[in-house]
C-alpha cells in the first residue's frame, strides 16, 4: 500500500462510528508492600500504598477504537448497584458515551480486583454474575442496541465476548439480522460459551487456543495447511465470511473467503500480552468498515497487537506510532 493510501486509511478512521457489544468490567488494583504474615491466617498482609480503577473487558476495545480516532459506542450490562456508578464515572472520564449501558436489578457490576506487592500478583478477587441474560433482560439490552444503531449511523459492529453472560445466542442472531438489513459488517472476538453461535458474521477472530477448543481439534504447529483445514471445518458448522486467527509469536492467519495467508509476527521486546486481542479486533474492524484490502488489514492488526505487547499492563494502541511503523514497514 502506498504512503498516501496509508495516510488515507488512518484519516478515514476518524469518521467511523463503532458499536462494541460485550462484557464491560472495572479492573481495580491495590498496590503495596508485604512485610509480614497475618496472625489470623498464614497469608501475607498487603500494606496498600496506591489504588487504581480502570475500564476493562469490552471497554478496552472501545478505548482502542477511540485511540485510533474512531468514535466508539459501548453497549453492555451492569448491576443496579453502587459499583455501576464507578463504571459510568470511568466511562465519562474517558469520554465514552454511557447510553449503551443497561442497569439490571438481578446482576452486579463486574469488578476484578488485583492485589499486587512489589510487582508480584498476590490475589485476584472477582465480583460478577456470569449466568446468561434472561429473555426479558435480553429484550432490554437489544432495544438499547437497536436505538443506537438507528440513531448513530454505525459503520461496524464488534462483539467482544468474555463469557460473562451479556451476549446470548438470541442477542447475536438479532443483531446480525439488523446488521445485514443495514449492510453493517459484524466482527467477533469470541470466547468458549458462545463460540459456535456467531453464524453469518463478517469477520471471526479467535486466537489459536480458542479455535482448537471451539472446534475440538488439535493443531500441533500452526501451518497454513492446518489452519486452512480448521477454517473449512469452522465454516461447515458456522458460516462466516472471513476468519482472522491470532497465533501469538507466529503472527496472524487471515482467510478472506477466497485465499489465505499467515503474516509472521514482528520481532518485539514483549512485556505483557494482556489486551493485545482487543487491539487486534479494534484495528481490523475499523479497516473492515473502510473496505480496506483484507491482507493489509490483517498485517496492520498484527503490527498493532505486537506494539501493545511492548507495554506493561492493558493499554490502548498509540496511533501515531502505529502509523509511523506501518509506513516504514510498507
Amino acid at each position: 500500500m502506498e504512503q498516501e493510501q496509508i495516510n488515507q486509511t488512518f484519516a478515514q478512521f476518524q469518521n467511523t462510528k463503532v458499536l462494541i457489544i460485550g462484557d464491560i468490567m472495572v479492573d481495580a488494583y491495590y498496590w503495596g508492600k508485604t512485610e509480614r504474615i497475618s496472625p489470623e491466617a498464614p497469608v501475607p498482609i498487603l500494606s496498600v500504598t496506591k489504588r487504581d480503577n480502570r475500564l476493562g473487558g469490552a471497554a478496552n476495545v472501545a478505548l482502542n477504537v477511540q485511540a485510533l480516532g474512531g468514535k466508539p459506542f459501548l453497549c453492555g450490562v451492569a448491576g443496579n448497584d453502587i459499583k455501576s456508578g464507578l463504571l459510568l464515572d470511568l466511562m465519562e472520564e474517558a469520554n465514552l458515551p454511557t447510553t449503551g449501558v443497561v442497569k439490571l436489578d438481578n446482576r452486579i457490576t463486574t469488578i476484578k480486583t488485583r492485589m499486587i506487592s512489589q510487582q508480584q500478583h498476590l490475589l485476584r478477587v472477582d465480583e460478577e454474575v456470569t449466568s446468561p441474560l434472561t429473555d426479558d433482560e435480553t429484550d432490554q439490552f437489544l432495544a438499547r442496541i437497536s436505538d443506537i444503531i438507528d440513531q448513530e449511523g454505525i459503520g461496524v459492529i464488534i462483539f467482544e465476548d468474555y463469557d460473562k453472560g451479556a451476549i446470548t445466542q438470541r442477542l447475536i442472531s438479532s443483531v446480525v439480522a439488523i446488521a445485514k438489513e443495514k449492510d453493517i459488517p459484524v466482527t467477533v472476538d469470541p470466547k468458549k460459551q458462545q463460540f459456535l453461535d456467531y453464524k453469518d458474521v463478517t469477520l471471526f477472530k479467535p486466537n489459536l487456543k480458542e479455535l482448537k477448543e471451539g472446534l475440538k481439534i488439535d493443531i500441533q504447529e500452526p501451518s497454513k495447511e492446518a489452519l486452512d483445514e480448521a477454517v473449512e471445518k469452522l465454516k461447515e458448522v458456522m458460516p462466516v465470511e472471513m476468519a482472522l486467527i491470532t497465533l501469538s509469536q507466529f503472527g496472524v492467519y487471515i482467510h478472506n473467503g477466497n485465499s489465505s495467508i499467515i503474516i509472521p509476527a514482528h520481532v518485539r521486546n514483549i512485556s505483557d500480552v494482556s489486551g493485545a486481542g482487543d487491539t487486534v479486533i479494534a484495528v481490523a474492524s475499523l479497516c473492515l468498515a473502510q473496505k480496506t484490502d483484507t491482507t493489509w488489514m490483517a498485517g496492520l492488526a498484527n503490527l498493532a497487537g505486537g506494539l501493545v505487547c511492548e507495554e506493561v499492563g492493558v493499554v490502548p494502541i498509540d496511533v501515531n506510532r502505529l502509523q509511523s511503523e506501518a509506513a516504514s514497514l510498507n
